[in-house]
Order: structure tokens, then C-alpha cells, then sequence
């Protein structure tokens, strides 16, 4: 375990959606190492519990990300309170699951509004800051979703789709200011994303059941069994804000290595089959 920073390496981090999950194990780790932590929560009763972690270093406030107009004001309140914000961690989200003929529309906005545009209104409330001081790191937690696909979860793999390509963009826009941009990227940890944090739409097309009721029993049966360890994850992000040249894209987890390898794997061998028939469309 590193020793905690001392006041002059210690920095602000806020992270979006610290009540449970991997954004309450980012902040108990943050916290630990003696980083100051702004969390936002939901709940009025949440902050109580979020400030008992580390008293004068761990600060609630109460915002919900897909409240866009009220990102602006809450920002600059917490930096009048605490000071310049050093990093950002997108952490608020959830996952969706329904076949996407099941699926309304109003599901899939919802589902853009927590994981797309809530992070991106976020990241556009932090920047002005970040770029007038030259430095400053935004971590976007995305998910293997953002690379491959399932049955049953389309809104979300979209959203993490997004998410990812907003992330790798952004982070060549502001590179040469000092800033930093990583999207990480979780297989299955043991969080409550599969559980009470999932948005289920509800099954009423026969012709699917052969193929979704498993997944979506796997899914369910699986949920608290995973792999991951959410309090492993949060090390290696806070090991990301020391690194002088962190990455791009960070993939956790032995399932997500494996599956999006094999997602490019794939990709690679389609490109190939298709290679000819994707040159032809050139002008000769």
C-alpha cells in the first residue's frame, strides 16, 4: 500500500456516483491516500454516510447528472468551497437490459442521459478550470460493453460505445493543455451493476425466449459472483493520477482482456474477407 500524499501532493477528486460501487471503492481509496474526495450522491441521507469515511476530507454534495443545468453551479460551488478540482472521475452510471425490440425509446434515452450525456456535461463543467490551470485528469468509466456485444443490452453497449469514442477524442483536444483523458474499461466486478443497479425491461416477444432467457438467468445467477474486485479496480485508478503518461483506454479484468481480444480478433478477420470489396468504392 503507497503511504498517503502528503499536503502538498494531495489533490481534489470528484467523483460522480460514490454512494456504493466502484465509486464508493475510487473514493475509499482516494481517501486513503490522503486525497481530498467531493462524491456526489442522490440522497440527502447519503451524505452523512459518504462524510463519515474521512471527516474534513470527504465532501457530499447532492446532484443527479442527467440534472444538466444544475452541473454548472454545483462545480463551481465545490470549487469555491475546496478549491481547483484536479480530477474527475465519471463514475455515475447503470446498465440496461432488454432486447431492443422490447425496449422503448424512452429506456434508451434515459440510459444516454446517466452514462453519455451526464459525463459529458461533467467533463464540460470541469475543462474550463483544467485548461486555464494546464493540468488536470479526467477518468471516464465506460465498461468491456464499450467494445463488445450481447443479446439484451443495447442501450448500454451503446452508451459505453459512446463514452469511449467521446473519451479517446477529447483526450486529443486536450493533451497539449495538460490534461489527461482515460476510459476504463471493467469486465465483471462485484458491484451492484447486474443486481438492485440494473433497469430491466420486461419480456413479451415469444420469439426471443430460446435466446435471451438464458443470458438473462446467467446474468442474474452470476450477480455477486463475479471475478473482479471493485477495491483492486480502485487502486490501479488512483495509480493512473500519479502516471506521467497514462493510458488511452485501460481494459479490467481477465474476462474484459480476453473478450474484446477476441473482438479484434474478429474484426480483423472481417476486414480481411471484406478488404477488396471496401477498396472498390475508391475512385480509380
Amino acid at each position: 500500500m503507497k503511504s498517503p500524499a502528503s499536503p502538498s501532493s494531495s489533490r481534489l477528486v470528484l467523483i460522480t456516483g460514490v454512494s456504493s460501487g466502484f465509486g464508493r471503492a475510487f473514493a475509499t481509496a482516494a481517501l486513503t491516500a490522503g486525497h481530498r474526495v467531493v462524491g456526489t450522491v442522490r440522497k440527502k441521507e447519503d451524505v452523512d454516510a459518504f462524510e463519515s469515511l474521512a471527516p474534513d476530507r470527504a465532501h457530499a454534495v447532492i446532484l443527479n447528472v442527467t440534472h444538466f443545468d444544475c452541473i454548472d453551479p454545483a462545480v463551481a460551488a465545490i470549487e469555491a468551497a475546496h478549491g481547483p478540482i484536479d480530477v474527475l472521475i465519471n463514475n455515475a452510471g447503470y446498465g440496461h437490459e432488454g432486447l431492443l425490440e422490447e425496449s422503448s425509446l424512452a429506456e434508451m434515452r434515459h440510459q444516454f442521459d446517466v452514462n453519455v450525456f451526464g459525463a459529458v456535461a461533467m467533463m464540460k463543467a470541469v475543462l474550463p478550470g483544467m485548461r486555464q490551470r494546464r493540468s488536470g485528469r479526467i477518468i471516464n468509466i465506460t465498461s468491456m460493453g464499450g467494445y463488445i456485444t450481447m443479446p439484451g443490452i443495447a442501450y448500454y453497449c451503446g452508451s459505453k460505445f459512446a463514452l469511449e469514442g467521446i473519451s479517446e477524442t477529447l483526450g486529443r483536444e486536450v493533451k497539449h493543455l495538460g490534461i489527461h483523458v482515460t476510459a476504463v474499461a471493467p469486465g465483471s466486478f462485484r458491484t451492484d451493476w447486474a443486481g438492485r443497479s440494473m433497469v430491466r425491461s420486461e419480456r413479451r416477444i415469444p420469439d426471443y425466449d430460446a435466446l435471451f432467457d438464458p443470458i438473462r438467468q446467467a446474468r442474474e445467477e452470476k450477480s455477486g459472483k463475479q471475478a473482479g474486485d471493485p477495491a483492486k479496480a480502485a487502486a490501479v485508478v488512483l495509480d493512473l493520477l500519479a502516471d506521467p503518461n497514462p493510458p488511452v483506454h485501460l481494459l479490467l479484468g481477465r474476462d474484459a482482456v480476453q473478450l474484446v481480444r477476441g473482438k479484434i480478433a474478429t474484426l480483423q478477420a472481417e476486414i480481411s474477407a471484406w478488404e477488396a470489396i471496401s477498396y472498390s468504392t475508391d475512385f480509380e
